[in-house]
């Protein structure tokens, strides 16, 4: 028996890369290790997104990868089919990864495939499936883009349940501690924590969740009955009201899996496993809560009318686009980032010298002073001097109303 490994988010990451080199190390010196491009098929760039696998590979595991092309069940020719299953079933170590989890499903459900990746990890292979991948290896599997982009009800659709040939009725959920909303919650996979219960009360069944944050792997080893994980967050194991959290540097015993000893009282040992180095603070694996860090202090900046503050945050996010880059940062993620940091760019090049707060604060101490010397002509009956006082400030476009509570006054706003 051999391993299945999932992965959070990151797979094609900085973080990532000391995983992969520990799955790999049983089939060294020359693992046959292939990329499955299905999830990305149908996308315009899903050649590029293998050549980036391939690449990756090569430059930061040390490792050759082939790309095993199957993007469409129908328009792919039996002939390319075949040569397909051929590499599948020759592969010591097999990955898969972002993409779509109900255009994977439908592409692969009926196809050999599925049997191929068992058959894998029952003769000691390595099969790695990541992000939009590892939503598919549960019973049920989340339709993210067309609840969370389309507007669809919440809904599951059946997945491939890799798990369920192993003695694992689990649903996973990747992203589960997703940060990219800023202002809203992403967590759970961009549904949101309160959207996923509701997704949880329509399983046909009470399965267990298994949560994976970004840039963390769960490795389970069907020849050892144990997990371990390893990376920068956390794994959780959700059922009903109930929750166990599973961190790295520890080996599991896999019957926690099945739910077995789930009172919170949990049985754990020493892990045999070598335990990844930590990742540095300013990784790319905090990249959006930085990115929405910076935010906040341009936005400051816009309302302060301080452009040095705003300038300075458009300096930094520029900064970490470019560090993101050169990490390898989820390059889907980093067009995102990369679009909204120009529209901020572009606010701050059409926003006024002064905001109209700022501009208030500068003016009220001379309107006020003008006001109370109009409030004086007025006790002491020289009327003509505060109609002069006011008349004045009405050429300067401000406005005085006067009140039982006094005079207040505002700027008149050009009607063009």
């Amino acid at each position: 028996m051999g391993i299945l490994a999932l992965m959070g988010s990151g797979e094609l990451t900085a973080t990532m890369v000391e995983v992969h080199k520990l799955l790999l190390s049983p089939y060294r010196p020359e693992p046959q290790a292939m990329f499955l491009d299905t999830p990305a098929g149908f996308q315009l760039n899903a050649d590029q997104i293998g050549e980036n696998a391939v690449g990756y590979f090569k430059q930061r595991v040390g490792c050759p990868l082939q790309v095993a092309s199957y993007k469409s069940a129908e328009m792919i020719p039996e002939i390319e089919a075949a040569r397909t299953y051929r590499q599948l079933r020759q592969a010591d170590y097999l990955l898969m990864g972002p993409g779509s989890p109900t255009y994977t499903v439908r592409q692969l459900k009926d196809s050999p495939i599925p049997e191929i990746m068992i058959e894998l990890i029952n003769r000691g292979g390595c099969l790695v499936a990541a992000s939009a991948a590892a939503l598919t290896t549960g019973r049920y599997t989340l339709p993210v883009y067309e609840i969370y982009k389309v507007g669809e009800p919440p809904h599951w659709v059946e997945g491939l349940d890799l798990l369920g040939a192993f003695g694992l009725p689990l649903v996973v959920i990747p992203h589960w501690n997703n940060a990219e909303g800023g202002t809203h919650d992403t967590s759970r996979c961009f549904m949101g924590s309160s959207r996923f219960e509701q997704l949880v009360d329509r399983l046909d069944e009470p399965l267990p969740v298994l949560g994976l944050d970004e840039h963390t792997a769960i490795i389970i080893d069907f020849s050892a009955d144990a997990f371990t994980v390893h990376g920068i967050g956390t794994v959780v194991l959700q059922l009903g009201s109930s929750q166990l959290q599973f961190t790295p540097g520890i080996t599991y015993p896999l019957k926690q899996l099945h739910g077995e000893n789930n009172s919170g009282d949990i049985r754990i040992e020493e892990s045999r496993q070598p335990v990844l180095p930590a990742q540095h603070p300013d990784s790319q694996t905090d990249f959006w809560p930085r990115l929405h860090s910076m935010t906040a202090d341009f936005q400051q900046g816009i309302e302060e009318d301080d452009l040095g503050k705003s300038a300075h945050a458009l300096l930094e996010m520029d900064r970490l686009l470019w560090q993101a880059l050169g990490e390898l940062e989820n390059p889907e993620a980093i067009a995102q980032a990369r679009d909204f940091f120009r529209e901020k760019l572009a606010e701050m090049g059409t926003c006024q010298v002064l905001s109209e707060a700022g501009r208030d604060r500068l003016l009220a101490p001379l309107i006020d002073s003008l006001l109370e010397a109009r409030q004086h002509f007025r006790k002491t009956r020289q009327f003509e001097a505060a109609d002069m006082v006011r008349d004045a400030l009405s050429r300067a476009a401000i406005v005085v109303e006067d009140t039982a509570n006094g005079s207040r006054w505002r700027i008149e706003e050009d009607k063009e």
